[in-house]
């Protein structure tokens, strides 16, 4: 087994469109984090990176939606997914973001480095168009009938209700999600990756060289690549994200399945000086924590960029987990089906390890699997409390009742065979729980660090200290078997802090005070030792790890969810019924044919069109009167792409007094009309006129 001198563990970077639910915990956080802590608990060396993804298509449509800027949404939604995930104890080294200038800088040099070794296709090709919104369509912004399951709000790249990977043309039915009409085809050029060529080397990469990776990973991959592998595209027609680093790819940027992976070498840089260690040294193991549905892009195109770049390792494992669900239903964002993480905190404040407990005791390893607040409320109850909490409480309490409230010694000539068991158990479950760990079976980890608690509890059950100090006499008569059995005990739950850390780290702390011991402690050397606590030192007062959640809290929150999909139905009922038709603007005053004569109007041709810096929703137009060229600035950004208005013909008020927007001297006002929906549209003549023609 090939030896590694440094880690380098990521997790899937989350789109900062929205705040992260329990699925996404389950999927990839919390099991990344458990890796992480034991390995620093090993002393390795670990880098643990992540970020926010924030040049997807699903952030300009959330932009659309909520009527503000892309930057807008990102900056808003990455500070509500860092809180959450700190909040939960995910212990990034550092959580950056792709909207950073170091990752738009190292993306656009790792394209610019292919293109200039010759490892793309340049093509022109037919792409879906939307007509009534004048911008070419990325496969996100694509919605139709999936083929494989007849969900009809599939994506152009990817069905979210089975996890299918689609391409636009295998939709059915397929609309633009911008404006609801018809796509059309229409030609624009972009930069290819031949996959194709990559065949051989993936096929011996994963299929031979990686069949210990988990199934659904495995089994994925070797389908698609059994399939066979076509060229893919990496750039995209749109003004939201990594520019094309190239002279002549106006409007175009880099796909974001091409930028957002290397937004894990930007974050290291971002990290550590001594980044490349991580990324270009044999003896690095990167290891990606990812859900089903990244599972292509992580194993197969991603390995493919390393390798085609040079010069960087690739993944020596990728364990994806399958989805979560709720209460017998897929996570819909959209329906607000799901419960959100910083919801839990506020409802559920200083009880994070409950909630991390749960979800890895029933995380999606190998199959689908599902939470309800039922289940939670059980295991909380029955496992934590009564198990977990109850061990370490009874032991807490006897030590100060019987101990005088110090570590008590251990008498050799009373020592039993039970003693001795219990240290043979911990060294057998220290080896059970890091072999299931370092093979990513998290859940099986998590019940073999129970099974501690549960033989401390059948120990102290069988010991019953309680017993042999029912009177004083009898106390005094057997004070050195009660020591011994509260000896075992409380180096048992130190112990048991040790082997929890991973997964339950406030829990650990709140150990680690109890026994007045330091964070080194928690060191997995430590693991199995029976001198973790010093004879006679005194231990703080006994205080619970964990609370009963009643049942008025679990109603509360099935309530809490089904209130959810009802407001979500009803606002998107709203959205889709159409409103009453807005009362007439009230009529300006009369003119007489005099005031209108003083109108200087001309009909002209956009020639260029660019965003005004920091101005949302303006537009710089130069306007082409035949005679001259007029700047002209427009309130129409928020309806028209700039690229997508070259052209056009406006009818323009010419003799308009100049005015200065934004630092710009605007020459005049294009005349514009209002549809029905609010939309601007232009007016111009109805077949093309010669610039600098009059209008009357």
């Amino acid at each position: 087994m090939k030896q590694f001198n440094r880690y380098l563990v990521t997790a899937a970077l989350p789109y900062a469109n929205g705040p992260v639910h329990i699925g996404h915990l389950a999927g990839c956080y919390l099991p990344s984090d458990i890796y992480v802590r034991y390995l620093r608990a090993r002393k390795a060396d670990v880098k643990f990176v992540c970020g926010t993804d924030e040049h997807g298509v699903p952030i300009t449509i959330k932009a659309m939606q909520e009527n503000v800027t892309p930057q807008d949404i990102v900056d808003k939604y990455h500070a509500i997914i860092k809180d959450s995930f700190a909040s939960m104890g995910i212990s990034f080294d550092i959580f950056s973001r792709t909207s950073n200038q170091v990752h738009h800088q190292t993306a656009a040099d790792f394209f610019k480095k292919m293109y200039d070794d010759g490892l793309f296709e340049e093509k022109e090709s037919e792409q879906y168009f939307d007509e009534i919104k004048q911008v070419f369509l990325a496969d996100r912004y694509i919605i139709g009938t999936c083929p494989n399951c007849g969900n009809d709000k599939a994506y152009g790249d990817q069905c979210e209700r089975c996890g299918t990977s689609l391409s636009p043309e295998e939709l059915i039915n397929p609309r633009s999600a911008l404006s609801d009409a018809v796509p059309v085809k229409k030609k624009t050029k972009h930069w290819y990756m031949p996959l194709q060529n990559y065949e051989p080397w993936l096929k011996q990469y994963v299929i031979e060289d990686h069949k210990e990776w988990k199934a659904n990973v495995y089994g994925q991959c070797k389908s698609w690549l059994d399939n066979g592998l076509q060229s893919r595209a990496m750039t995209r027609d749109s003004n939201w994200g990594i520019k094309v680093p190239l002279p002549d790819a106006e409007g175009k940027v880099l796909y974001v399945w091409f930028d957002a992976p290397i937004g894990y070498i930007s974050a290291t840089k971002e990290l550590t000086a001594n980044w490349a260690d991580y990324w270009c040294k044999e003896d690095t193991r990167l290891v990606h924590f990812i859900g089903k549905d990244n599972i292509v892009f992580h194993c197969i195109i991603f390995p493919a960029m390393l390798k085609a770049h040079g010069g960087y390792i690739v993944p020596d494992n990728v364990p994806a987990n399958e989805f979560l669900n709720i209460e017998g239903e897929k996570v819909s964002t959209s329906r607000n089906w799901a419960v959100w993480v910083h919801d839990y905190i506020k409802d559920f404040p200083d009880q994070q390890d409950v909630l991390r407990y749960v979800l890895c005791s029933t995380a999606p390893e190998t199959k689908d699997n599902d939470f309800t607040w039922k289940d939670f409320q059980d295991r909380n109850n029955n496992e934590l409390v009564a198990n977990l909490g109850n061990f370490v409480n009874r032991t807490m309490v006897l030590m100060h009742k019987l101990c005088g409230g110090k570590v008590p010694a251990m008498h050799a000539d009373v020592k039993n065979a039970a003693d001795d068991a219990i240290f043979t158990m911990l060294q057998d479950q220290k080896m059970k729980i890091a072999e299931s760990l370092e093979t990513f079976r998290f859940r099986d980890a998590l019940n073999e660090v129970m099974n501690v608690a549960r033989e401390g509890n059948r120990y102290l059950q069988e010991k019953q200290p309680w017993i042999l100090a029912k009177t004083p006499e009898l106390q005094a008569q057997n004070q050195q078997l009660i020591d011994n059995c509260l000896h075992v005990c409380l180096q048992l739950t130190a112990n048991l802090a040790v082997f929890i850390n991973p997964f339950l780290p406030f829990t650990a702390q709140k150990i680690c005070h109890m026994l007045k011991v330091v964070d080194r402690m928690l060191d997995w050397e430590n693991a199995g030792s029976m001198k973790l606590v010093s004879v006679g030192y005194s231990l703080r007062a006994p205080e619970l790890l964990f609370k009963k959640i009643e049942d008025e809290q679990v109603k509360e929150q099935v309530e809490k969810l089904h209130a959810g999909l009802k407001q979500s139905a009803a606002a998107q009922q709203a959205a889709a019924t159409p409103a009453a038709e807005a009362p007439a603007a009230p009529a300006k005053p009369e003119i007489q044919y005099d005031d209108f004569a003083k109108l200087e109007l001309k009909a002209g041709t956009i020639t260029h069109a660019e965003k005004v810096a920091k101005a949302d929703k303006l537009l710089k137009l130069t306007i082409d009167l035949g005679t001259e060229q007029r700047t002209v600035v427009s309130g129409i950004a928020l309806h028209y792409a700039p690229e997508a208005i070259i052209g056009k013909q406006v009818t323009l008020v010419a003799n308009l007094a100049p005015r200065k927007m934004k630092g710009i001297e605007s020459q005049g006002m294009i005349l514009m009309a209002e549809d029905k929906d609010g939309k601007l549209v232009f007016v111009n003549p109805d077949q093309a006129v010669a610039p600098g023609s009059g209008v009357s």
